[in-house]
């Protein structure tokens, strides 16, 4: 049998520029046959229901696996949060594994273990997930340990005076990971005054002042019908999962409608931050980018990855390989309902720090003024697609996949249709979106080390 990464290979290989000629070289038989073993469709397998009370149920069926991954999502994050508050979606997410009404943490665990489950969850800006991955004999019991969770949490004074702590650790764990905080920093500074720019996982200022009646407040407000969406993806049939979200959902209320709040304005800025016991300098250079579901959104990857995606980008072939100035260096695309930056990051040696940031500017500047050769342009959309196919070899890749596209689309968007999007990128368009984006005055720098005497100026940021 075929493996996936040896279709990838043969899809990167075969591959034609042509946007004609695309759905021809994907469906061919050979290809067409590997990928359907893996559970890989081409075209839409999705289905979705609304139920009356607005939750959304999404499936899709993989044929060629045993598993089963179900997801409970919410529409809201950090995001939604006040100031006072920051954190308040997180700290919520460690309390529904504390206990329920009707089972403790232990029992949790166990009633996961019990059936060879992997339970987990997570926060983000603008979506928190609930998730379990199993047998698909067991699909039935794992829904309602996961339903039971989102449903009925108990909020016991104790438990939250005991999650505190363990939150507040946390926090300081990220202030003792100088990548991770410099991210933190650039990222409040960046979004300054919006929620965007908050951490996460809050402040040990918030994170002490949460009791049971403000946890109680937001959950009844978010934890609601109307804005939750139930996603699962594997050996399922859609009747069935349709069946068991209404047996735990169907008879509860929509709940308040939620308002999306200001949209995120990006502040330019130029910070050193002093911290003396590092060995290493951090940095992170940003700009403007799009919002998630911006039309322009294709050319911004390929730009993504040429400059700094992969190991043949021009920053790591340019600061790492060829100069050896740092380890990790690498570019993101961080994109939101209504708003996005593209940012680089990379840690380097004091002495260096300078000259790395040009560097970097030196690249944007080398996007700015010329288009990449077409065989760069072909070598970016095979990693783009090939990345992407890799990506969903796994069922809980899939329904995570399928809950983020409905989130953020309103739809499914097939990989057909995807790749097509894709091939259709130009070299123009990529130097278009540069030019865009790569403006002096729209640039921000976040440096984090024992640099007390690096000074920089705006006129420094020329490209």
């Amino acid at each position: 049998m075929t493996s996936l990464p040896a279709v990838v290979f043969y899809l990167a290989l075969w591959y034609k520029r042509k946007r004609g000629q695309l759905r021809a070289v994907l469906l061919r038989p050979k290809l067409k046959r590997a990928l359907l073993r893996q559970g890989l469709r081409l075209m839409p397998n999705v289905r979705k229901d609304v139920l009356p009370n607005g939750l959304t149920i999404l499936t899709e069926p993989m044929s060629s696996v045993r598993s089963v991954s179900v997801g409970i999502w919410l529409r809201t994050g950090a995001r939604q949060e006040s100031i006072e508050d920051n954190g308040i979606s997180h700290f919520i997410e460690h309390m529904l594994f504390k206990g329920t009404k009707n089972r403790s943490a232990e029992d949790i665990a166990r009633a996961a273990d019990s059936i060879g489950g992997h339970l987990d969850a997570f926060t983000a800006k603008e979506t928190t997930n609930y998730s379990i991955k199993v047998l698909d004999e067991h699909l039935p019991r794992a829904f309602d340990i996961l339903s039971d969770l989102v449903k009925n949490p108990l909020f016991e004074p104790e438990h939250i005076k005991n999650e505190s702590r363990v939150i507040q650790e946390e926090i300081k764990m990220v202030e003792d990971t100088p990548d991770d905080l410099v991210h933190e920093i650039f990222t409040q500074t960046y979004w300054r005054g919006h929620a965007l720019g908050r951490p996460i996982l809050g402040t040990r200022s918030t994170v002490r002042g949460f009791d049971r009646k403000r946890l109680l407040s937001s959950f009844h407000r978010h934890y609601a019908p109307n804005n939750l969406l139930v996603a699962a993806a594997g050996h399922i049939k859609h009747s069935q999962i349709v069946d068991l979200v209404q047996k735990e959902f169907g008879h509860l209320p929509a709940g308040p409608a939620l308002r999306s709040g200001p949209v995120p304005v990006a502040h330019p800025h130029l910070q050193v931050r002093h911290k003396k016991d590092l060995e290493q300098v951090h940095l992170c250079v940003g700009s403007p980018s799009y919002p998630q579901p911006h039309k322009k959104r294709f050319p911004a990857y390929i730009l993504n990855s040429v400059l700094g995606g992969g190991m043949s980008s021009h920053l790591f072939q340019n600061i790492r390989e060829k100069r050896g100035l740092a380890y990790s260096v690498f570019s993101s695309l961080s994109s939101f309902h209504d708003a996005g930056c593209l940012s680089v990051y990379a840690g380097t040696s004091t002495d260096k720090a300078r000259q790395v940031i040009d560097l970097v500017l030196k690249e944007f500047c080398e996007l700015k003024s010329n288009p990449i050769s077409q065989e760069e342009l072909s070598r970016a959309k095979a990693y783009l697609k090939g990345s992407l196919l890799l990506s969903l070899e796994s069922s809980s890749s899939r329904m995570g996949n399928v809950a983020r596209q409905e989130m953020y689309f309103g739809r499914y968007i097939s990989l057909d249709e995807i790749a097509r999007s894709v091939d259709a990128v130009t070299a123009e368009q990529v130097q278009e979106v540069a030019q865009e984006f790569f403006q002096p005055e729209r640039l921000a720098v976040t440096v984090l080390g024992p640099l007390k005497d690096l000074k920089l100026k705006r006129a420094d940021l020329g490209c």
